[in-house]
């Protein structure tokens, strides 16, 4: 069975309703259909309107029924000839007396109730299907009228579907050689028995209710546009169609003021599994909307653009399907209204959207601003993006990605698959087209490993991963040869500085007659963090503040690691290597922060140690606030013709004074001092640490 609803323009005119009926009669081919059909256009309007100049005693009314039924008998006199336009002409002039007479009673009755004057309302689809049915019987088709007033029920409030399905399920089983039914829609019966409507678009509810109630194969709602779109096309002639859609996404856009589709048909579709499909009458090749279970995404996709009133204001609705990051889609949409000039009143989500208030005066523009920035970006290069490691960083960029991050830039970012599964650098390899992008957001000692293969399949890599840089300087060099050879760009900017630009300006000028003197560089977050929260007996102990580093996840497992220089040797490593000195673990001096002993114990015995050296860490502390100085821990290599690379590389604490930019640094700060022979010293300070400032540098190591 086939559920096919068409609105009011698609029977306008007897032209259109040809259309119809040859839509109609190939889906007949090959399976049963019922038709559901509105009124034809305007009728509604017409009749809505000649109820409310009854009940005030205007007989003008009866002059917009004559015109009325003038209009449906063109359509006749177009479709039927001879005998058969005579009994069609008969049959509406009988349904039109009923109406006359219905509005001639309530001509002057000031008491008319409301469900007199809905009652009024329901003759325009009985006129409309009465002139579908009679032409597929003139045609040889075998076709059955039904009569939706006996079949769809309500309480009053609600359609009441046990009932209703049942109704309809009888009415179609008890035509077993009827090829074609033809029901009217919108209309319905309450539980007094009086004539009553399903609400202004209430067709395709009627065919939501048919197709639930006959377990139809497909719900088919033809009108005269391409299916649901971005926007109204009205407002903004770029709206383009949408393909697809699940069934919250179209209902959210239904309820939030999209007209295409009336809210309440995806309940009954949902509740039975049966897939909508909207398409234009005047263009029955086009694929149209398909409304349809989805299943679970993992991926934010946006879907259009609705606006509805609310009070002075209008409410502008930004709909996706799939997980939206609040955050994120709001700072995007208020960004895009300001650079339109216009301000947003107010903001709020919920499940499938995020809703912006506006003025009404700049509701237009303000359509047209969001449909712009989420919609109308040129098409953007694509980039087939592989993570591995989904952790903080990696689900910070999977959110980044979904919320359309990278779009500005020209670029639409695709993640293909994000993964922390060891097998998974092995399966890009095998199948990730040439050209994409695998991401590295691990801790992997040995994922570089993988690397080289990688380039050689054709495959850009990202990384932040900065054990990958702090290897053996001729795996360092194989990689870099590697990228070079494949045409293939190997970016690593995250692993000192996360989105500062510090291996940018290093490498930017390396190949410049402008010899390197030095590079200082405090880059250990973590100690950072500690130190520079540590004032003495101000404050908890450094044991104290150490651990609760850890417990946030500020430290590797074991913190001793970075106590002892590990992490600020690997970026150390990286800087000088970006800087073009083949620095080598051993060729850098490291003075851990703490004596051997501290290193070389059970990490319990370590933070007791650590507690019993308090007094020490105040006396030192109270000694450098009188000298006005403070302790930093310090990465550098500085020219030194001695040295086996050119430079001498060294990470230790150092005293500095109020005249160094180490000085002045806090939290997860870096500051980095770059000191070249014919330039100015270049100081980069920033936020180092965080899994939302790397992820973001990740995307701009992906889209530049």
């Amino acid at each position: 069975m086939k559920v096919l609803k068409f609105g009011g323009s698609s029977v306008a005119s007897a032209t259109n309703i040809s259309r119809v009926l040859d839509i109609v009669e190939a889906a007949s081919n090959d399976d049963k259909v019922i038709l559901i059909s509105s009124a034809i256009s305007g009728c509604t309007d017409t009749l809505i309107e000649s109820g409310r100049l009854a009940s005030l005693g205007d007989s003008s009314c009866l002059s917009l029924l004559e015109a009325l039924c003038g209009r449906h008998d063109a359509i006749v006199k177009r479709l039927f000839t001879g005998d058969e336009r005579k009994a069609v002409l008969e049959e509406l002039h009988t349904v039109f007396d009923e109406l006359n007479a219905l509005v001639t009673s309530i001509l002057g009755d000031k008491s008319i109730s409301d469900a007199r004057k809905q009652e009024i309302q329901t003759y325009g689809e009985i006129l409309s299907t009465k002139i579908l049915a009679a032409k597929f019987l003139a045609e040889g088709c075998k076709v059955k009228w039904l009569d939706s007033r006996d079949l769809v029920r309500t309480d009053g409030i609600k359609v009441e579907e046990t009932i209703t399905y049942t109704n309809i399920r009888k009415a179609v089983e008890s035509e077993p050689g009827t090829v074609i039914f033809v029901a009217p829609g919108f209309i319905a019966r309450d539980s007094q028995g009086c004539p009553t409507t399903l609400g202004r678009g209430g067709s395709d509810y009627s065919a939501a209710l048919f197709a639930a109630a006959t377990s139809a194969d497909s719900l088919q709602i033809w009108t005269d546009v391409p299916g649901i779109m971005t926007t109204n096309p009205k407002t903004v002639s770029a709206a383009r169609t949408i393909p697809q859609m699940s069934y919250e996404s179209a209902l959210c856009m239904a309820e939030h003021g999209a007209k295409v589709l009336y809210a309440p048909t995806v309940a009954p579709a949902m509740a039975s599994g049966i897939a909508i499909n909207i398409k234009n009458t005047f263009d029955p090749a086009n694929p149209g909307t398909t409304i349809e279970n989805l299943g679970k995404r993992k991926i934010c996709e946006w879907m259009g653009v609705s606006n509805f009133s609310s009070g002075e204001d209008e409410c502008i609705c930004l709909v996706a399907d799939g997980p939206i990051d609040v955050d994120l889609s709001l700072k995007r949409a208020v960004t895009a209204l300001k650079d339109a000039g216009i301000v947003a009143i107010d903001t709020c989500s919920e499940n499938h959207c995020i809703i912006l208030k506006v003025r009404k005066a700049v509701e237009k523009q303000a359509c047209a601003a969001l449909h712009r920035e989420f919609f109308e970006f040129a098409k953007p290069s694509a980039v087939d993006v592989y993570v591995a490691g989904h952790g903080s960083v990696g689900r910070s960029l999977e959110r980044f990605i979904a919320a359309g991050t990278g779009t500005r830039a020209g670029k639409e970012i695709r993640l293909c698959s994000i993964s922390s599964d060891r097998q998974f650098v092995d399966r890009v390899i095998a199948e990730a087209p040439r050209r994409s992008v695998f991401v590295d957001c691990t801790n992997s000692e040995d994922i570089y490993r993988k690397y080289v293969s990688l380039l050689n399949a054709g495959i850009n890599i990202v990384s932040s991963n900065r054990r990958s840089f702090a290897v053996p300087y001729v795996e360092y060099a194989a990689m870099k040869q590697a990228a070079l050879r494949n045409g293939c760009f190997l970016r690593y900017n995250t692993t000192v500085g996360t989105a500062l630009p510090i291996l940018e300006s290093i490498s930017g000028s390396s190949g410049y007659n402008d010899d390197l003197i030095s590079i200082e560089a405090v880059v250990s977050c973590t100690l950072n963090h500690i130190i520079t929260g540590y004032d003495g007996a101000n404050t908890d102990s450094f044991a104290k503040l150490l651990q609760k580093a850890q417990i946030a996840g500020l430290t590797e497992q074991d913190p001793r690691t970075d106590l002892e220089g590990k992490d600020a040797l690997r970026k150390l490593l990286i800087l000088a290597r970006e800087a073009g000195v083949p620095l080598e673990a051993e060729d850098v001096e490291v003075t851990p922060m703490l004596p051997e002993e501290f290193f070389n114990c059970s990490l319990e015995d370590f933070y007791s140690m650590l507690e019993a050296s308090e007094p020490d860490f105040i006396k030192r502390e109270a000694e450098l606030d009188a000298l006005d100085k403070r302790q930093r821990f310090v990465a550098s290599i500085r020219r030194d013709a001695k040295s086996r690379t050119g430079y001498k590389a060294e990470i230790k604490m150092q005293l500095v004074g109020t005249d160094n930019p180490f000085y002045w640094i806090s939290g997860t700060e870096n500051v980095i001092v770059i000191k070249k022979e014919f330039s100015a010293p270049l100081v980069i300070k920033g936020a180092g640490e965080g899994a939302r400032e790397a992820a973001t540098g990740v995307i701009n190591d992906i889209i530049r």
